[in-house]
């Protein structure tokens, strides 16, 4: 399609419930004031680990979020997509009539789908055998119903798509959804992901030596790795002339994305692909590095990943590296909502004029070299005008999203 024909994309609506706060303001306000939202698991029991941490979104009660949805049909993460989605709608103060009447559907990333839902299956098919799996959990278990749980939730009749590439799948429905609106393919798109926290997920990521016993410390001389988390994102898309037209407040344009795939190795990234993607995203943007104001890192708190994601940004920026945090340090590691809830951090910082923080940072770890600045402890105040939003997952699939400010 000819350049002059393609529709400028911009984020109206901003949903997020967290482990730092249901609501965007309160999920801003977390994260300007460094607030962490770990502590001892209580979905399940954690006891045999000897990392017993978890993020949770403890005060999570989808009949109050939540008009349409019967919350003993869905599963968690399904349920925390839709009610991310409907709080956007919410924040966007679109006509909810308008949005299901137009061409509006959804694309929600994930990790492990309906986790919790399979282990209690797994549970009873141990003890019970096949016949004695419960069929309403069956009917809960799809991957699919994420997405079709936020097009049920809000009367959408588009696109109700679940994309499963792990940790960087939020950033591939950002990517997806913004394709769709540019394209005229689609009047308005939510885009974002959701996991939920279970025994399932902790033990692989156990098994997997990647998790830390206390705190995740990205970019921390003494890191250990991740702690488990859970959550809904989800974003509101529109054409820009449509969001001037009903005087919305518009968070962020989305200037574009690049998506690869390295898969040279199914866990480690790779340096190299990370920074080929980050040269597309810009290219695709049409921004160079210095325009980059700030970086919303993947930075898992894992000693490889935070020492390649680094060494793939100075592939790119040289010495002149910007501010680059990981809200990691919060909310843990979100699995499939992780690289959404970096899109709403970096709509934030575009909006409010800051910088979100890497807590529980002691040391930034020397062998990271020099200039990394890391923003520890608490937000700080930051014109921001271009920011750059980071995610990666296993068998090196990478996704880089480009936000700026509305001029």
């Amino acid at each position: 399609m000819p350049e002059s024909t393609l529709r400028r994309v911009v984020i109206t609506g901003l949903g997020a419930v967290s482990p730092v706060g249901i609501g965007v303001e309160l999920f801003a306000d977390s994260l300007r004031a460094g607030r962490v939202g770990i502590g001892p698991a209580r979905s399940f029991d954690a006891t045999p680990f000897p990392s017993r941490k978890a993020a949770e979104v403890e005060d999570f009660e989808p009949a109050a979020l939540l008009n349409h949805l019967d919350p003993e049909r869905w599963g968690r993460s399904a349920l925390l997509a839709a009610a991310a989605s409907r709080l956007a709608v919410q924040d966007s103060g679109i006509d909810p009539d308008l949005l299901s009447a137009a061409r509006s559907g959804s694309i929600m990333g994930t990790t492990s789908g309906e986790s919790a839902v399979a282990q209690s299956l797994g549970g009873q098919w141990v003890t019970q055998g096949l016949k004695g799996l419960e069929p309403r959990l069956v009917g809960q278990l799809p991957a699919g119903q994420i997405a079709g749980a936020v097009n049920a939730e809000l009367g959408l009749s588009g696109d109700a798509q679940t994309i499963p590439t792990a940790c960087s799948a939020s950033n591939y429905a950002l990517g997806y959804a913004f394709d769709m609106v540019r394209l005229g393919e689609a009047d308005f798109m939510l885009a974002g992901g959701a996991d939920s926290v279970n025994r399932l997920t902790h033990a692989g990521f156990y098994a997997l030596g990647a998790m830390a016993e206390d705190l995740p410390q990205p970019f921390d001389a003494n890191r250990s790795g991740i702690i488990t988390g859970e959550g809904g994102a989800a974003l509101l898309l529109e054409p820009l002339d449509h969001a001037l037209e009903r005087g919305a407040r518009i968070y962020a344009e989305v200037l574009g994305y690049a998506a690869n795939c390295d898969a040279s190795h199914m866990v480690h990234p790779d340096a190299t692909s990370i920074a080929d993607c980050i040269r597309a995203a810009h290219l695709n943007a049409g921004v160079v590095p210095e325009q980059i104001d700030y970086i919303c890192a993947h930075g898992t708190g894992t000693p490889t990943n935070d020492a390649t994601e680094v060494r793939a940004v100075r592939q790119v920026f040289g010495d002149r590296l910007p501010p680059i945090s990981s809200i990691k340090s919060m909310l843990g590691h979100t699995m499939g909502a992780a690289s959404g809830f970096g899109a709403i951090a970096c709509c934030a910082a575009l909006e409010q004029g800051f910088l979100p923080p890497t807590a529980n940072l002691v040391e930034t770890d020397p062998e990271l070299g020099p200039g990394v600045d890391c923003v520890p402890g608490v937000g700080r105040d930051a014109r921001v005008e271009i920011v750059q939003n980071h995610g990666f997952a296993f068998g090196g699939n990478n996704v880089i999203t480009i936000l700026g400010r509305y001029l």
